[in-house]
């Protein structure tokens, strides 16, 4: 009995955990989500490192216990930066940053149970540029073995990128309908893309015709999994929205040092100390309150001072106008169907133009 050690890589990204039944494979997919988290760079990303950080932490420690985290209690940080931020994020704003912001996110989720932790951070990973995504490495010609091309399979399409001194340059980002057709011959790797991007051929080379062939059979196993499983995606991300109606909050985390360099970059001198009273008053996070200034012009005035017309099509831009018809608070969760909005769309046009035409104001 000689013991060994497998070595597991998912070979398939899912758009959402809950396709994945089997609790302990949707254990062994949350591993390798957050190592490749760790080694990920993308670092135009920022942000969403702090929102994966806050759901691993919620995953993996639970609710946050008052008091943790606290800038005049450091000695009871409760993780380690390392653990979950890449370590470019932690030169770039220092342990200290991250260990005074990591745990606000985290506070935010308190309640959240461990399983939907997890489910959270696999859908949070699908946003990461260079998460959920399987890569190989081929060349760009067949003789400069240093030509490095790195080709990306998601669930989604296909990344293409140019690996240029250790840095990662995209150079095509392909769904799959943008797609039609892969072909190998031998060593030799091509990929078709429809009539209508008006590219040419794209020719990359693999090590061996092994390779290409394996290359190849993950590209076709992965568009048939996209195309098994998106009804089922759509679904559950229509469950998810309607859940997420009925709550919404916002963090933010604000570098007041980098804030306050910038807008003296920009030479605004006329309202800096007003932005600096601002900057040095308001805590680093903060929720986001739903007020207006008295002193600028509403919606509806900006409205009727505009030639022209307004389109209100879109449900997300209609609440104010479902106050004005209706008379009710839209502070709440939307209880009109979504089919509801083609019927009254146009009543709302109406009402709005009769009213403009009358000198009706609409505050």
């Amino acid at each position: 009995m000689v013991p060994f050690i497998f070595f597991l890589r998912v070979r398939f990204y899912v758009g959402s955990g809950l396709l994945i039944l089997s609790s302990k494979v949707q254990q062994f997919y949350y591993t390798e989500l957050r190592q490749k988290v760790l080694h990920s760079q993308s670092r135009h990303q920022e942000a969403l490192f702090f929102q994966l950080a806050a759901s691993a932490l919620q995953a993996e420690v639970g609710d946050l216990v008052q008091g943790e985290g606290r800038q005049d209690r450091k000695c009871e940080h409760y993780f380690l930066p390392e653990d979950y931020f890449p370590s470019w994020l932690i030169k770039r704003r220092g342990r200290d940053y991250l260990l005074q912001h990591g745990p606000v996110l985290h506070g935010e989720l308190r309640g959240v149970s461990r399983s939907q932790a997890i489910l959270r951070f696999i859908k949070e990973v699908g946003s990461l540029q260079d998460g959920a995504v399987t890569f190989y490495r081929v060349r760009q010609e067949k003789k400069k073995p240093r030509s490095l091309i790195v080709l990306g399979v998601s669930l989604t399409g296909v990344h293409i990128s140019e690996e240029v001194e250790g840095m990662r340059r995209a150079l095509f980002d392909f769904s799959w309908t943008d797609i039609d057709r892969f072909t190998f011959q031998g060593s030799r790797f091509e990929i078709t893309a429809v009539g209508s991007l008006c590219l040419p051929k794209l020719v990359y080379y693999t090590h061996s015709a092994f390779h290409s062939k394996h290359i190849l059979r993950h590209l076709s196993d992965s568009h048939q999994l996209h195309i098994n499983t998106r009804d089922a995606v759509s679904y559950i991300q229509q469950l998810e929205d309607v859940q997420a109606s009925h709550f919404y909050k916002e963090a933010y985390i604000c570098d007041t040092t980098c804030l306050t360099e910038r807008l003296r970059c920009h030479n605004l001198t006329s309202s800096m100390s007003d932005c600096s009273v601002v900057v040095e008053t308001a805590p680093a996070w903060t929720k986001e309150e739903e007020e207006e200034d008295e002193g600028s012009p509403s919606e509806a005035e900006l409205w009727e001072n505009e030639p022209g017309e307004v389109f209100v099509d879109s449900p997300a831009e209609m609440s104010w106008l479902t106050e004005l018809l209706y008379g009710v608070s839209v502070d709440g969760p939307l209880v009109l169907p979504s089919s509801h909005w083609a019927a009254v769309n146009m009543e709302m046009k109406q009402v709005l133009w009769r009213r403009a035409g009358e000198g009706e104001s609409l505050d």
